[in-house]
Formats: C-alpha cells, structure tokens, sequence
C-alpha cells in the first residue's frame, strides 16, 4: 500500500505545487489588504488550485505517455511511460483530480459569483489540452503563454476575487510576477526536453526558439519580470521590495542555466525554480499584507 501511495504521489509531481500554492497565497494577502477575507474561501481556492495542479499533471502524464512522447525523457518518471501505472488508471486519477477541484469551485460561485463556474471549466481545459485532445497547445509551442494566463492571472487575480468580488490593479500587478515564475519552471522543463521533443515531434516553445533564446527566456521570467513587478508594486507598497530576497535563490541556478546545462543537469534547476517561486510569492505576500 505504503509503495502504491508512493507511485501515484511520484505522478502527482509534488515538486510543482508551489506553483498551485503561491497564487492562492499571494491573491489572498491582497484580499487581506483590500477587504475582508472569509476564511473558508481562502481552503476552498486552495483545494481548486492544487486540484486542478494535480489532474493537469496526471492528464500531461496520460496523453505524453499513451502518444509515447515519454518513452526517451531524462527527467523523473511517468506513471504511463514507465509502465507503473495504467493509462486508464491515470487518467482517472487526472478526472477525479479535478472533480475535486469542481467540488470545492462549486461552493465558491454558489456564494461569489456562477461566473466562477466559466472560469473553473476554462481552466480544466486548459489542464486537459495541454498535451491531450486531436491537437494540444503545448505541442504548439504555446504552454508558456498558458501558464502564464491561468497560473499567474488567473488563479492570483481569483484567489483576491473570492473575497473582494472584483478584479483590483493590486491583484494583476501581483498575478504577473506568480505568472512569470510558474512559466519559468515550463521553460525549464522544455529546455531539458529540446532533444527528447524534438524527436517525437513535440514543437514545445523550447524546440521552436532553440536553446540559446530558451536561456535567455528563463532568465527573464525567473529573474527580471519578478524584479521589475516588485518594484512597480512597491510605487505604492514599499514592503513588497522584500520580495526581491526570494530571488537570490534563483541566482545559483541562472547561473547553471547560462553555463549551457543540458539534461539531466537541469533537474536541479527545476527543483530550485520551485524554491525561488514559493519564496518570493511568500515574500511578496507579506509586503503586500503589511503594508
């Protein structure tokens, strides 16, 4: 049993949920600093985040491994690909993943707004198209602008509207940052993937731009928009410069990225990506929160 559990949380990819929690957290310490927050709410969107995190992992891992995009990656091991689990098993592991995540949305728009409905069937199509159905998006080149839009707009900008009822300026210039470092561990992933991609026919946007703008797009996302975001929201709340701390740990691996790792070099990396996510979206809440 104890193995079992082990498997199916090696597919869930905990290692990528800092990029489910910071939003909840960052849009919250805006709601805090805007209104009033209402405590369920807050468990509540952080079930959907980490909900619909998880079934896209569970779904990317179903359509890579049953086209066999999978069968030649240097990274951590899929579920499908491996053979450890089964295709099926997976993918309803990725639908019961986000009927949770429907679950928990549900009771938001039955006491926000039924709009969140729309939202919440946008992004578990989102979740589901990125590398499933006739032609997926991330196949095209465009999972980074994805990414972006539904894990930094959207699930910050939520995370603050559940409570506030409406979409602030604070909440946006917040979503950009959490945006910008959630597809920094996309660009990340792809980098390490270019030769593997590249021969099973997967035009991600690492395959498409080539290495060296690929570096050049880490980088930015991890380093520069998170920079220039926290000094654009300190014009009016200084505290948010604490923010910057966060992205000293990012420092180490922009380094290994610009000395040319490849492969299984760059797992690393992906691992300390997360950190520096899950860092400044703590700092940046506090800034926000304080000031």
């Amino acid at each position: 049993m104890a193995t079992d559990l082990r498997v199916w949380l090696i597919g869930a990819r905990p290692r990528t949920l800092p990029a489910a929690v910071v939003p909840v957290v960052v849009g919250t310490a805006v709601a805090l600093r805007q209104g009033d927050l209402v405590w369920w709410r807050v468990l509540a969107a952080l079930v959907v985040s980490l909900a619909i995190q998880v079934g896209t992992n569970f779904a990317n891992d179903y359509s890579d491994g049953v086209r066999g995009t999978d069968d030649m990656r240097v990274g951590p091991q899929r579920l499908v690909a491996s053979g450890l689990k089964p295709a099926r098993a997976v993918k309803l592991a990725a639908m019961a993943s986000f009927g949770v995540a429907a679950v928990a949305g549900l009771a938001l728009a039955a006491t926000v707004s039924w709009w969140l409905i729309a939202v919440g069937a946008l992004c578990f199509a989102a979740g589901w198209l990125y590398t499933g159905g006739p032609k997926p998006y991330g196949y095209a080149g465009l999972g980074e602008v994805f990414v972006f839009v539904f894990f930094g707009l959207v699930a910050t900008a939520g995370s603050a509207y559940v409570h506030l009822g409406e979409v602030t300026a604070l909440a946006l210039a917040a979503a950009v940052p959490v945006g910008a470092l959630a597809t920094a561990l996309l660009v990340v992933n792809n980098l390490r993937d270019i030769p593997t991609d590249t021969a099973a026919g997967k035009r991600t946007l690492a395959v498409r731009l080539g290495e060296g703008p690929t570096r050049t797009l880490y980088i930015v996302a991890l380093l520069v928009l998170p920079a220039f975001a926290a000094f654009g929201i300190a014009i009016r709340r200084p505290f948010a410069l604490v923010a910057l701390l966060g992205l000293a740990l990012g420092v180490a691996p922009a380094r290994r990225v610009l000395a040319r790792a490849r492969g299984r070099d760059l797992i690393p990396v992906l691992v300390r990506t997360g950190q520096v996510q899950l860092a400044y979206g703590l700092l940046l809440s506090a800034g926000i929160a304080a000031a």
